[in-house]
């Protein structure tokens, strides 16, 4: 990577007529589960393609390619879309991506520089593992996790990774992502040793990138001891993901809350670049949050704004394909979109709750 509900009534004297326009205000801004399942489509008809069994995340409304990262964080969305769905057909989706990264990036991802890459990868094709039992997934995940630790773990500035291979910095997109990948092999190998490595990834993120006063996680550290003290959701929600796993609730809590009030404006995730690596971040803190959120019980801090931005993502979409960008509310343009950009709309709603209901159809 090249940059490191529902209406409720309050008192039972309210009037029904402000009941009423306060339904209807929500209503008009829900989404429902059909809603989901609809830009899960679009982005797929708009930016997935297959051959012979291969297949790729376009890089834009116009065709090139995903890059490494990219691709392997929308193999996530296609994963976040079957957890919701239990669609056997989002599998085989899975699988066909898996085929078609390995037939462009071969089975051993170490020429990638960029550590933190191997470990998105990683935790894909991980948790697909988890979902289906297949080995082959999991084989791949194991053998390139081991080499990234291998090459990229240092005990300088206390321990951690390096985010690439000329060991300048560690960074949090890849020691939080570190961390929720080791936990993950070790469910996957049954392997105790993953989840001493999950928690020593962790403790030092923790410990060097965190304010616990806060919940801020700055991005990286450098190899001279200067602390970046910049704060972006996707290593919010990592770090969240992690501390979740390994049980730190008060942790991820903090850095959850950081990411709602210091990080969103009037509630809303930061917007962000379609064609640069900001362009699915939002889409990365959310999946992280949002599981944290129903793991620990958290709706009731948690849930209304993250269907704030679920339900923004709905109503910025395009009318022509149904695309949606990664600055709503703003209205999506017409023109070429990128498929990292529309990333994150797709991934937050299939994470939390619809705010809207499906009408049942009625027999003539």
């Amino acid at each position: 990577m090249n940059f490191g509900g529902s209406c409720r009534i309050l008192a039972a004297w309210i009037p029904v007529v402000f009941l009423t326009v306060s339904c209807g205000a929500l209503t008009a801004r829900a989404f429902t589960s059909t809603d989901a399942d609809t830009i899960f489509d679009a982005h797929i008809k708009a930016f997935y393609r297959e051959e012979g069994g291969r297949a790729w995340f376009t890089k834009h409304t116009e065709g090139g390619k995903a890059d490494f990262w990219r691709w392997a964080e929308q193999m996530e969305m296609v994963l976040d879309a079957y957890e919701r769905t239990t669609n056997a057909q989002q599998l085989v989706m899975f699988t066909n991506l898996f085929r078609g990264f390995l037939a462009d990036h071969g089975a051993n991802w170490t020429r990638n520089e960029y550590n933190d890459d191997i470990i998105w990868m990683v935790i894909a094709c991980t948790r697909a593992h988890l979902l289906t039992g297949n080995p082959e997934f999991r084989d791949v995940a194991q053998t390139n996790f081991d080499l990234c630790h291998a090459r990229a773990a240092s005990t300088n500035l206390g321990g951690g990774l390096w985010w690439k291979t000329d060991n300048q910095s560690k960074n949090a997109c890849v020691n939080g992502p570190g961390a929720i990948a080791a936990f993950l092999l070790g469910r996957a190998t049954g392997e105790s040793a993953y989840f001493t490595t999950a928690t020593n990834l962790f403790l030092w993120e923790r410990a060097t990138l965190f304010d616990p006063a806060t919940g801020k996680v700055s991005d990286n550290i450098s190899a001279n001891g200067r602390l970046a003290r910049f704060a972006l959701t996707y290593n919010q929600g990592t770090f969240v993901g992690a501390a979740n796993l390994l049980g730190y609730t008060n942790e991820a809590r903090l850095a959850a809350a950081f990411t709602m009030n210091q990080l969103c404006r009037d509630g809303y995730f930061p917007a962000a670049g379609e064609d640069g690596d900001g362009g699915g971040f939002n889409g990365i803190g959310a999946r992280w949050i949002a599981r944290f959120m129903k793991d620990r019980g958290e709706q009731a801090t948690f849930e209304r704004w993250l269907q704030k931005n679920a339900e923004a993502a709905w109503q910025a979409r395009r009318s022509s394909d149904n695309l949606s960008w990664c600055r709503w509310p703003q209205p999506t343009p017409d023109g070429r979109r990128y498929s990292w950009g529309c990333s994150s709309a797709v991934v937050i709603m299939q994470l939390v709750h619809p705010t809207g209901m499906v009408k049942p159809e009625t027999s003539q």
